[in-house]
C-alpha cells in the first residue's frame, strides 16, 4: 500500500511512534524558558519598570476622568477648608475636591476643565510612551532568547550519538530547529510580555475599583471567574492539536528533503506524480489541522470580547440600581466603568496569551526532546590524553546490536601499527559497522576495544577521533570553497600546505583548472563536481589532517574506471607509513594488504594474506572468483 493511499488514522499513528510529546504542565514550559532570561536580567528590568509605570497612568488616565466629569456636570462641590488628610476613600477624595474647589475658585470652571483637559492628554502620552518603552526592551529579550535555544539546540546536535539520528527523521529535527523555535517565539515569548503586564494592570485595575466600592468589584469578581472558566475550557484540546500539527510539519520537511536529495531518480523513474500525491496527502493534512486550530485560537478574541461586554452591561445594570438604591455618585460610577472597560482589554489579552501559550508548549516539549536527550557517548570524567598511536588496535570478543538486531558477534582482530588490514565480504556482513565502533560513533554492547592497551572508552573522545582520518564511499562535502573543504577541521593551515595535500590526493590539478582555483565553491554537497573530483578532495582533507590512523570505507566503489585508477594512486600514497584499515567490495584493490579478513553476517570467517586465502578455495576465493567473471 502506499503512503498517500493510506487512511488518515495510519498515517498519523506512522508519524506519532517516534515523535510522542511528553506531557508537561504549561508552567513548567515556562520556567524552564525563564531560565534563558538570565542574560537580559537589564531588558527584563526595564521592561517590568517600564510596564508598571504604564499600569500606572493608565489607570491614572481613567482616575482624571472623575474631576473632569464632576466639573462637567457641575456637580463639584466647594470646598473651603483643607481636610486632615489621611490614606482613607473619604479623605483622599475630599482632599482633592478641596484642590480642585480652590482651582475652580481662583480660575473658574473652564480653566479647571482646560486644565484637567491638559493632564488628561500628558498621562495618556506618558501612557503609551512606557507601553513602547517596555515592548522595546522585550524584542531584544525574545529574539535573543530564540537565539539561544536554537544555539543551544545546535550544540546539542554536534554531541548527540549516531544511534540518536538513526531513530529519527532528518526533515523532523529540522522542522524542531525551525519552525518549532520560532513557534515558541510567536506563542511564547510573544504572550510573556502579556503574562508580565496584564496581571500589574488587573491587579491596580482592581485595586481602584475596591477604592470605590467593594460591593461592585465582588459582583465584578465573580463574573470574571465565571468567563475564564469558560474560555479556559474551550482552550484545553490546542495544545494536543498543536502538537499534531508540528509533527505533520515534521513530516512534510522529511518528504521535501527526500525530494531535493532524489529528483534524479524520481524523474528517472517518472515517479513525481507518486511522489506529488504522497506530498499532497501530508500537506492536505496539515492545512486541515491547522484550519481547526486557528479557529480555536482565533476564537478567544471575539469571544471573550463578547463576555466582557456582557459582564458590562450586567455590570451596567447592576451598578445603576446601587446608584439608584444606596446613593453611589454617578461620576465615581462611571469612572468605576471606565476601569472597569480597562480590565477587558488585559483579560483578553490574557486570554489570548493562554490560547498561545497552550499552542507553543507543544513546540516547546518537542524542543525540549532534544535538549534532553541523553549524551550515551562522552568522554569520561577522568579522560586518559592520547597524543599518538604507537602501538597496535585491539578487538576483544567485541559485539554489537541495533536495537535487537544483532550486527557484529564476538569479534576478535588485532591491528599493528603500520599495518594495512582489508575487511571484505558481502553486503550486510557488518564490516562498515566494525570501523564505525573505533572513533566511537556508537558504543559496543559487549567486548572492548583497545587502542595501545587502554579501552578506548577511558580516552579523551575529541583526541581519540584526531588520530583517525575517514575517506568514505560517498563524499561528504559541505557548500563552500574547495579549500575550506580541504581545511576543514583542521588548524593553522598555510595555502602550501593544502596545495601539498591536494597534489598528493591527484586533485590539485582539476583545481587549478576551475573557475577561481582553490576558492571556486562547489554548491551543495559538491554538486558541481564529478565523483571523481569529490573523492580526492576528501583524500586531501584526510592527508592534511595526516592522520596515525586512515579509515576507507569502500573509497573507490561508486567510481569509474578513469577516475578509480586516480583515487587509488592517491590512496596508496596515502596509506604509506600510516595504519589503514580498508573496506573493499573491488577486492583487485586490496590483494597487497598486510591482512584480508573475510567477514560474513557479523563474524569473521577468514583471514589471513591474499595467495593464502586462494589457495583455502574458501569464501574469499570465491568472492575473487565472481569479480574476475
Amino acid at each position: 500500500m502506499n503512503f498517500y493511499q493510506e487512511d488518515k488514522s495510519t498515517r498519523l499513528s506512522k508519524l506519532s511512534l517516534p515523535l510522542k510529546v511528553k506531557k508537561t504542565t504549561v508552567l513548567n514550559s515556562f520556567l524552564r524558558l525563564l531560565k534563558y532570561l538570565k542574560n537580559y536580567k537589564l531588558n527584563v528590568a526595564l521592561n517590568i519598570l517600564f510596564n508598571l509605570l504604564y499600569v500606572v497612568f493608565s489607570t491614572l488616565s481613567i482616575a482624571l476622568l472623575w474631576p473632569f466629569l464632576k466639573i462637567l456636570f457641575n456637580q463639584s462641590e466647594r470646598v473651603t477648608q483643607a481636610p486632615v488628610f489621611a490614606w482613607t476613600k473619604d479623605a483622599i477624595a475630599a482632599s482633592l475636591q478641596y484642590k480642585l474647589s480652590y482651582f475652580i475658585q481662583e480660575n473658574g470652571q473652564m480653566q479647571a476643565l482646560t486644565m484637567v483637559c491638559f493632564a488628561v492628554i500628558g498621562v495618556f502620552f506618558l501612557k503609551n510612551l512606557f507601553k513602547y518603552l517596555a515592548v522595546m526592551m522585550m524584542a531584544s529579550v525574545r529574539t535573543g532568547v530564540v537565539r539561544d535555544v536554537r544555539k543551544q539546540l545546535y550544540d546539542k546536535i554536534m554531541v548527540l550519538p549516531l544511534s540518536y539520528f538513526s531513530e529519527k527523521r532528518k526533515g523532523d529535527i529540522i522542522a524542531r530547529m525551525t519552525a518549532d523555535v520560532q513557534e515558541i517565539q510567536w506563542s511564547i515569548l510573544n504572550a510573556m510580555e502579556a503574562v508580565f503586564r496584564e496581571p500589574l494592570m488587573i491587579i491596580v485595575s482592581l485595586g481602584l475599583m475596591l477604592f470605590l466600592s467593594v460591593k461592585l468589584t465582588l459582583f465584578v469578581f465573580v463574573l470574571l471567574i465565571v468567563t475564564g472558566i469558560l474560555i479556559g475550557s474551550i482552550g484545553k484540546t490546542l495544545k494536543k492539536k498543536a502538537a499534531w500539527a508540528q509533527e505533520l510539519l515534521g513530516g512534510l520537511l522529511s518528504i521535501m528533503d527526500e525530494t531535493l536529495g532524489g529528483l534524479r531518480i524520481i524523474k528517472s523513474f517518472n515517479a513525481h506524480r507518486q511522489q506529488t500525491a504522497r506530498f499532497d496527502a501530508e500537506n492536505d493534512e496539515y492545512r486541515d489541522v491547522m484550519t481547526r486550530i486557528l479557529w480555536r485560537r482565533d476564537l478567544s478574541s471575539p469571544l471573550s470580547e463578547f463576555l466582557g461586554v456582557t459582564v458590562f452591561v450586567v455590570l451596567l445594570w447592576f451598578g445603576a440600581r446601587i446608584v439608584f438604591s444606596e446613593g453611589m455618585e454617578a461620576a465615581a460610577f462611571m469612572v468605576f466603568l471606565g476601569i472597569f472597560y480597562q480590565v477587558i482589554n488585559p483579560a483578553k489579552a490574557f486570554s489570548s496569551a493562554y490560547y498561545n501559550i497552550q499552542k507553543g508548549v507543544a513546540a516547546s516539549e518537542r524542543v525540549e526532546q532534544i535538549l534532553d536527550a541523553p549524551i550515551s557517548i562522552k568522554s569520561p570524567a577522568n579522560a586518559k590524553s592520547i597524543t599518538d598511536f604507537k602501538g597496535k588496535i585491539e578487538f576483544q570478543k567485541v559485539s554489537f546490536s541495533y536495537e535487537e538486531q544483532a550486527v557484529l558477534q564476538a569479534i576478535d582482530l588485532a591491528i599493528p601499527k603500520g599495518k594495512i588490514i582489508a575487511l571484505v565480504g558481502p553486503s550486510g556482513g557488518g564490516k562498515s559497522t566494525l570501523v564505525d565502533l573505533l572513533p566511537r560513533f556508537y558504543d559496543i554492547q559487549q567486548g572492548a576495544i583497545l587502542v595501545d592497551g587502554v579501552n578506548i572508552k577511558e580516552y579523551n573522545l575529541e583526541q581519540l577521533r584526531g588520530l583517525m582520518g575517514i575517506v568514505s564511499q560517498e563524499p561528504v562535502l559541505f557548500n563552500d570553497t574547495i579549500y575550506n573543504n580541504i581545511v576543514f577541521g583542521s588548524k593553522d593551515i598555510s595555502q602550501q600546505q593544502v596545495e601539498e595535500a591536494a597534489k598528493v590526493a591527484n586533485a590539485h590539478e582539476f583545481i587549478m583548472q576551475s573557475e577561481n582555483g582553490y576558492q571556486t565553491r562547489i554548491g551543495d554537497r559538491g554538486d558541481k563536481l564529478s565523483g571523481g573530483q569529490k573523492q580526492r578532495i576528501t583524500i586531501a582533507r584526510a592527508i592534511l589532517k595526516n592522520p596515525p590512523i586512515l579509515i576507507l570505507d569502500e573509497a573507490t566503489s561508486a567510481l569509474d574506471s578513469a577516475s578509480e585508477k586516480l583515487v587509488q594512486d592517491a590512496l596508496i600514497k596515502v596509506m604509506q607509513n600510516r595504519t589503514s584499515i580498508v573496506i573493499a567490495h573491488r577486492l583487485s584493490t586490496i590483494q597487497h594488504a598486510d591482512e584480508i579478513v573475510v567477514m560474513q553476517e557479523g563474524k569473521i570467517i577468514e583471514r589471513g594474506l591474499h595467495k593464502e586465502l586462494m589457495s583455502k578455495e574458501g569464501a574469499y576465493s570465491q568472492l575473487v572468483k565472481l569479480q574476475s567473471f
